[in-house]
């Protein structure tokens, strides 16, 4: 069966990349990429020969097409997609059009912005007595999100809370935020984080609507709220010296 590589080229790095995420993108024959998010750096690691097709200002009714008919004459298609394809991707609709024309899919997974966040501020963000759970949303703007997933369901769990998407909903967002999070809640707002011109700072939940129209920041932003980012000794049991588990029983 004919097969199209949809490939996650990470938050932006080229040193970011899968080892099998680049394997796809230098020995494709043509190469789709989210050329309006997606790092000029890496769709360069193509071959000189690809065919190269932006998709910024396609539709699916016509990336899909070109999909087909590139595989069907027995190219190596890549499709290239910015963090991870798997979350908020539009990947479901390329599986499911592809499926109805006979053409296989591999998905290569990638890095999301909010794991190169969380790594550049050299944080964790499930810290042991304090917070156990990520929550990974956006706000509702144009698209919407189903009633159950509102913003201020998914607040009130005080959790490690990543919001895509939502920059330029940011007012609403605060005020939800500060009706279950303290103020002074650390929030993580990470602009083209591992661009080279990469904007991340550290900021109180109070700021964090201020600090995002100081800086004109209306897209490309992720926003982390947690309070695995205020400094704290707490540490895990696995490495502690009074728990015991099948690698390191009790004496």
């Amino acid at each position: 069966m004919t097969l199209i590589s949809i490939v996650g080229a990470g938050p932006g790095a080229p040193d970011l990349l899968t080892r099998r995420a680049e394997n796809r993108i230098v020995n494709a024959d043509v190469l789709i990429w989210t050329d309006s998010l997606v790092s000029p750096q890496i769709a360069d690691l193509a071959p000189a020969g690809c065919e190269r097709v932006r998709t910024s200002t396609l539709t699916l009714e016509q990336v899909l097409p070109l999909m087909v008919e590139r595989a069907n004459a027995g190219k190596n298609v890549v499709r290239l997609h910015d963090g991870d394809p798997c979350l908020y991707g539009a990947l479901s609709e390329q599986v499911c059009g592809l499926a109805d024309a006979g053409i296989d899919v591999e998905v290569v997974p990638g890095i999301s912005a909010y794991q190169a966040t969380a790594s550049a501020l050299r944080a964790e963000l499930t810290i042991p007595g304090l917070v156990q759970t990520i929550v990974l949303s956006r706000t509702g703007g144009r698209t919407g999100v189903p009633q159950r997933e509102e913003l201020k369901h998914l607040a009130g769990l005080q959790a490690s809370l990543c919001l895509y998407l939502s920059a330029r909903h940011v007012d609403e967002v605060q005020t939800t935020l500060l009706e279950h999070y303290p103020a002074d809640t650390p929030v993580a707002i990470g602009y083209r984080v591992s661009w080279p011109d990469q904007w991340l700072d550290l900021v109180p939940l109070e700021q964090m609507a201020q600090i995002t129209h100081e800086r004109k920041l209306i897209r490309t932003t992720l926003y982390v709220i947690s309070p695995a980012f205020r400094s704290t000794k707490l540490r895990s049991k696995l490495y502690s010296p009074d728990h015991d588990h099948l690698f390191r029983p009790k004496n």
